[in-house]
């Protein structure tokens, strides 16, 4: 009997490390198996974002969006594909959560908890027995008090039924156990990897049916773009090796081979912009300039974008002398009031720069065919400089050409007519350009360096007079002075000859129209530069489009000839004024009659400082118009 016991108790330990090891086991068993389903969940999840995010490609506003119609219909097709598969998916963590994590979950909190509380009350009532046999082996023997006796009898074999029941329930529990474990251990396994197959089974199915066709024409594509890809690489490294190859002149400023095109209407590129940083301090800023239609755009570094600075209609670009620094040119608006210097990188893009500024100026790209106009203003430009005489004017038109420019002659004059071809013209403001054909002929007066003038000259002598801002352009002499065609064809020649020749400085000086004479003054000095007399200006002119370009002709003398009298020349003075021209159209309306003049001065209001505001009369007399001129006229 007590050998019995003895290996009972060695199996009952035996047993009970053996449960305490599957339950360890099977606690890690189960969280290993919860992360694969919960992965599967996520693996649902994830399958569902993907599809939604593919359809989000056709709303993305990509700014190299051209050509992707059949990259968006392919991942819309996709999108679908991935919907299915996450049914599938969907159903596999279903499959998972009923047929590999439940009966595991069920294994432990049946099989394991039961055998956990079998063995509390097995302990409780081994307890209870022991306790009860401690009480039973107190009983003396010299006096039994049967009794006594009796109560604790029957209390051991109470607690030692209870303890033989409980060892029972515990004992067959134990053994149930190992048989338990294993069908614990093969179930959810068997039940995932059924899942598996029914999953594969349809994603087997989806694929074979539907995508096979589908999945060809995709590997088809990616494989075309591949060897696009490799081409332009190869191109690209061909060109990298050619770069490399080239010498270091290539890279060099003012090295470019490339002619200066004159003919452009868009232009970019990275020019030097002068700040005010104090009173007298500037800064240069290194910006990306570009133009756009009719602005001239600036974009800054870290920018997504570019933002207007000046809007260029009817602008005026020139080059100017800036500080140290070579090929700046100036902007200024029509109205004189906002300016900015620039400074190119280069003698080509200097040149590029202001040409297209003045193409933009003239609003060349509203037209229909801007390139063209570019293109036929710049030959006009080249054939105004270039002498071409009549003999060959007949030579290249033939006959019809020739009765063609006959019937134009009865109308209009010709160039030739107006001025001799191959004349030069004269681009300082020193001399007429008159003088230049022969020293003997007496053009334009002029004063000496000292800034003297004659007397009838004079501005304390002159009854009235005005003052303009204005930059001289150009002078040439002319064959008549009687019409304002004339005119226009030094304008056309002379801004012809400045652009083909790259002369783009002008200087600022201030032309003076008084009641007897026409002085050109400089206003750092108030040096006269040249002066003519009133009755010598024959015509005056300001251009039709272009209000801002001007021009008089000036009658003179030519003593060559040996007369007495001297034979009359004309010489042509165009200027670019800050106002509209036909203000300094004053010129044409000023009598030569002191007398007349004084009359007409009567009928002129006083301004607040007591000066005479001449208006013109073609453009109105308003009070607004007329405070516009004082403010123009005033020195």
């Amino acid at each position: 009997m007590s050998l019995c016991l003895l290996q009972t108790r060695s199996l009952l330990s035996v047993f009970e490390e053996d449960a305490g090891t599957l339950t360890d086991y099977t606690n890690q068993l189960l969280q290993s198996m919860q992360r694969v389903y919960g992965a599967q969940s996520e693996m649902g999840l994830a399958t569902e974002q993907l599809s939604r995010q593919l359809l989000e490609y056709e709303k993305q506003n990509f700014a190299l969006g051209k050509g992707d119609e059949e990259v968006i219909s392919t991942l819309q097709q996709f999108a679908k594909t991935v919907v299915e598969l996450n049914t599938l998916h969907s159903e596999l963590a279903s499959q998972m959560a009923d047929r590999m994590i439940f009966p595991m979950i069920q294994f432990r909190e049946k099989d394991l908890t039961e055998i956990s509380t079998l063995r509390e009350v097995f302990g409780i009532a081994s307890d209870e027995h022991e306790a009860a046999m401690v009480k039973y082996s107190r009983l003396p023997k010299k006096k039994e008090n049967e009794k006594v006796k009796a109560e604790l009898v029957g209390e051991v074999a109470y607690s030692r039924r209870k303890q033989h029941q409980a060892s029972m329930q515990y004992y067959c529990a134990l053994n149930a156990l190992q048989y338990r474990k294993r069908v614990a251990m093969l179930e959810p396994m068997l039940g995932y990897t059924q899942a598996q197959i029914h999953f594969y089974k349809k994603g087997m199915d989806l694929v074979s049916k539907k995508m096979d066709s589908f999945l060809v024409s995709v590997s088809s594509m990616t494989q075309s773009i591949q060897a696009q890809l490799d081409s332009e690489a190869e191109a690209m490294r061909v060109t990298q090796r050619e770069l490399l190859s080239m010498e270091d002149t290539v890279y060099m400023p003012d090295r470019d081979p490339v002619p200066v095109n004159r003919t452009l209407i868009q232009k970019a590129g990275y020019l030097n912009i002068r700040n005010k940083t104090g009173l007298v301090t500037t800064a240069w800023d290194r910006l990306y300039f570009f133009t756009q239609g009719g602005n001239l755009m600036c974009q800054p570094r870290g920018a997504v974008a570019g933002g207007m600075v000046l809007d260029l209609d009817n602008s005026s670009v020139m080059a100017v002398e800036c500080e140290d620094r070579r090929y700046c040119f100036q902007i200024t608006s029509p109205s004189g009031k906002t300016s900015m210097t620039l400074q190119a990188e280069s003698k080509k893009e200097y040149e590029e720069w202001i040409c297209t500024l003045n193409n933009i100026s003239r609003q060349i790209y509203l037209t229909d065919n801007p390139e063209a106009v570019a293109i036929r203003l710049n030959q006009t430009a080249i054939q105004a400089v270039t002498p071409i005489t009549s003999f060959e004017r007949r030579g290249e038109g033939g006959v019809q050409s020739s009765i063609s420019a006959s019937q134009k002659s009865s109308s209009t004059p010709e160039p030739e007519d107006l001025i001799v071809p191959g004349t030069p013209i004269q681009f300082d403001i020193m001399l007429p350009a008159s003088e230049f054909q022969d020293q003997n002929r007496v053009g334009g007066r002029r004063t000496n360096p000292f800034g003297e003038t004659d007397d009838d000259c004079s501005p304390e002598n002159s009854l009235l007079q005005q003052v303009f801002a204005v930059r001289f352009l150009g002078s040439m002499a002319v064959r008549s002075g009687q019409t304002q065609e004339v005119i226009y064809e030094a304008m056309r020649q002379v801004l012809a000859a400045r652009a083909i020749h790259n002369i783009f400085r002008t200087t600022e000086s201030h032309l003076m129209v008084t009641s007897s004479c026409l002085r050109l003054i400089d206003p750092r000095t108030q040096v006269t530069r040249i002066s003519f007399q009133l009755q010598e200006v024959t015509q005056f002119a300001a251009h039709q489009e272009n209000g801002r370009l001007m021009g008089f002709v000036v009658e003179g003398r030519d003593w060559s000839e040996g007369t007495e009298e001297g034979e009359p020349s004309f010489s042509a003075f165009v200027f670019e004024s800050n106002t509209e021209g036909e203000k300094v159209g004053i010129i044409k309306h000023i009598p030569y009659d002191p007398e007349a003049l004084a009359q007409l001065m009567k009928n002129m209001p006083l301004t607040n400082d007591g000066k005479f505001l001449l208006l013109d009369s073609e453009t109105g007399d308003t009070a607004n118009g007329g405070a516009a001129d004082e403010e123009e006229s005033e020195a």
